[in-house]
């Protein structure tokens, strides 16, 4: 994708930043500040409920760090932050950030813990900061020297387990539209988002409902190389999305956690077009990315700075024999949920599910042949700069003719032979070895989220000519 940038969905993860809509929470009562207000809420077995929440926006504040003094307790906001890392040798300096930098920053426990200088065993939790730009997980092995920039330490990785604890998570988080980067991959790709507060963005924000992204296409495809210029094939038209992280915590079990999970979901819509005489696709179906987006939001859990990777690659996917001249026109609008869910005893499971559905669509296929062409999403979601889960999420409509063959869903025919028009969607993906972050047993292999096909008939028959 050519460079064009406007930020959007995921890249790095720092402590366990997942950003969630419509979070566990206590209730709380008096006039606190929202961004003081407690995050903390006792649950009956003694362990702690942590909000999960989108981190503070604003104006420009230090970096964001939670610590576990030497490894025990409960995390904690700090006013330390990562003044710079160095990831080939683990090297990091600590530095106490001034206070009252930025409204939007929680103010740090009052705790001694929190305020003590950095020590061996501490746990470092940070949002993105020099040296780290996926945030950092760390436990301190050494304490060095004190120098001008704060105090030198060297660190080791960790897992999420020795900063969560025995605490318990569970939120969704909405992903900012204005925080995803994108590149377009060919010419032709224009992005917009609209977010809360009526900001807008691009040249179709102001038709987008809040929270949602759109990226439009039109550009050429690959044409078959008898094909006439008439014929030239082509592909317009758009993807728009809503994406939410989802993640969930239970340390309730003691050593590790007891239960977690990491996915991504959201609703989803497009409308599309292929034209043309479009080249034979040899071996495999000829897949055209045409856009790349990236986000790495940071959310908090409890005063944990979590950092969350998103990735997107939107593409179109053309399978044809060669020998037809083709229009297809397809609406779709549905919904889609991949991840991984993990509970002691039973290990890693994939979850994916989709309900999808098409509108009103128009296929004209001239001569005999096939064809079947998707607009899709390859996505992967992780922590800490480490995928997770990946997906790959197409609907698709698939014709076939044995001369022309005209049809759409709203009953108008135009026919001369035998013909069939199918609507349907593939949903495929995989869970990576990186989601033993969490603090969960090492799996050796990728798991695969198991192949999810539906399709269903649009139209189809024979007539004489």
């Amino acid at each position: 994708m050519p460079k064009l940038a406007r930020r959007l969905l995921l890249t790095g993860f720092t402590t366990l930043a997942l950003t969630a809509t419509g979070c566990s929470s206590a209730t709380h009562t008096g006039a606190a500040d929202p961004a003081s207000t407690a995050t903390l809420a006792s649950v009956a077995d003694g362990t702690q409920q942590l909000d999960v929440a989108a981190a503070p926006q604003g104006a420009p504040a230090p970096t964001a760090v939670a610590r576990v003094g030497a490894g025990k307790g409960s995390p904690e906001k700090s006013s330390l932050k990562v003044a710079s890392y160095d990831q080939a040798t683990g090297r990091a300096v600590i530095s106490t950030a001034p206070h009252g930098t930025s409204p939007a920053s929680p103010a740090p426990s009052h705790s001694p813990t929190a305020d003590k200088p950095v020590a061996v065993g501490d746990v470092i939790a940070s949002a993105p900061a020099p040296g780290a730009p996926n945030g950092l997980l760390a436990k301190v092995t050494e304490v060095g020297r004190k120098t001008d920039l704060g105090t030198e330490v060297k660190t080791a990785s960790t897992t999420l387990s020795s900063v969560l604890n025995d605490d318990k998570a569970d939120g969704k988080v909405p992903v900012d539209p204005a925080s995803v980067t994108v590149e377009p991959l060919m010419k032709g790709v224009t992005f917009s988002w609209a977010k809360s507060q009526g900001v807008r963005f691009g040249p179709e924000g102001a038709k987008l409902p809040l929270g949602n992204l759109r990226l439009d296409v039109n550009a050429p495809i690959d044409t078959a190389s008898d094909a006439p210029v008439s014929a030239g094939a082509s592909v317009s038209g758009f993807v728009q999305l809503a994406p939410t992280v989802e993640f969930s915590y239970d340390g309730s079990g003691g050593s590790g956690p007891r239960s977690a999970f990491l996915g991504m979901s959201g609703d989803w819509s497009s409308q599309w077009s292929l034209k043309g005489h479009a080249a034979a696709s040899t071996g495999t179906p000829k897949r055209i990315p045409f856009a790349k987006l990236h986000s790495a939001p940071v959310i908090q859990v409890g005063p944990v700075p979590v950092v969350v990777n998103l990735d997107l690659t939107c593409y179109v996917q053309v399978e044809a024999d060669g020998r037809v001249t083709l229009e297809v026109r397809q609406d779709v609008k549905g919904d889609f949920r991949v991840g991984g869910s993990y509970a002691t005893g039973k290990g890693w499971t994939p979850v994916s599910t989709s309900n999808v559905q098409s509108s009103p669509v128009k296929a004209e296929v001239t001569a005999a042949g096939r064809v079947k062409g998707a607009l899709g999403a390859e996505a992967s979601v992780g922590l800490y700069g480490a995928v997770g889960v990946s997906a790959d999420f197409a609907p698709y409509l698939r014709g076939e003719a044995d001369a022309k063959a005209s049809a759409s869903t709203d009953g108008k025919t135009s026919v001369s032979g035998a013909w069939a028009l199918y609507g349907g969607f593939d949903l495929s993906g995989q869970l990576h070895f990186q989601l033993s972050l969490f603090g969960t047993p090492v799996f050796e292999r990728r798991i695969p989220l198991g192949a999810l096909n539906r399709e269903w008939p649009l139209a189809g028959g024979k007539t004489g000519r």
